[in-house]
């Protein structure tokens, strides 16, 4: 199981975004999730990067190790306990101008495709404009699943969201290649362009 393939520096994908909302859910390649935040910020230095994991995520990588490589507090996708002045699911989409989920769970697809919003993430992630690029991670079953396949047809209406195929991958627990796993992130990077381009031609005024 990997998904650390980086490029090298002059095959780097175009990204123009500038504010990066990073979020990682409770697949094990979460674990990989470092690695690719200090790759964010060692080939894109002009990208301001926020970070946020699901609780489930938090199994495999640790909140001070993001932090630490990103440079910024790490927020667990769950609402304040405490009175708080702003809604986080509201200022999350006002201040990203990008968002990927990578990895993104059977169960966080799902719950997305569904139109739940019982976190501040699942709720940002509905209200926005910004693209939105989401890398599954499944288990052995997981992508011939119904529910995955349903997740995918509802997914696929939503404008601004793209689902970057899965490749296959090494199952910690099989011990065979047959889960399929989250791309590594220049191709979540990519496809994220290319839906942020054509999601400015379907603008009006738009580029043809």
């Amino acid at each position: 199981m990997t998904d650390t393939t980086a490029p090298a520096p002059q095959d780097l994908p175009a990204f123009t975004g500038r504010r990066l909302l990073y979020a990682a859910t409770g697949a094990l390649t979460a674990a990989h999730t470092p690695f690719w935040v200090n790759w964010v910020r060692l080939y894109y230095p002009e990208v301001s990067v926020r970070m946020l994991v699901t609780r489930s995520a938090e199994r495999f990588v640790t909140r001070q190790a993001l932090a630490s490589l990103s440079g910024t507090d790490v927020m667990v996708d769950g609402w304040p306990e405490d009175p708080a002045a702003e809604a986080p699911h509201v200022e999350l989409a006002e201040w990203a101008d990008t968002f990927v989920v990578t990895p993104a769970t059977l169960g966080f697809c799902s719950r997305l495709a569904a139109g739940l919003t019982d976190s501040p993430l699942l709720l940002a992630l509905q209200c926005t404009r910004a693209p939105v690029a989401l890398a599954p991670s499944l288990p052995p079953g997981g992508a011939e699943s119904v529910a995955y396949r349903r997740a995918l047809s509802v997914i696929g209406e939503m404008p601004h969201v793209t689902v970057v195929p899965p490749v296959p991958g090494l199952s910690a627990t099989t011990g065979r290649w047959d889960a399929t796993i989250n791309p590594p992130l220049p191709a979540v990077f990519a496809a994220a362009e290319a839906l942020r381009g054509t999601m400015a031609a379907a603008e009006p005024g738009g580029r043809t």
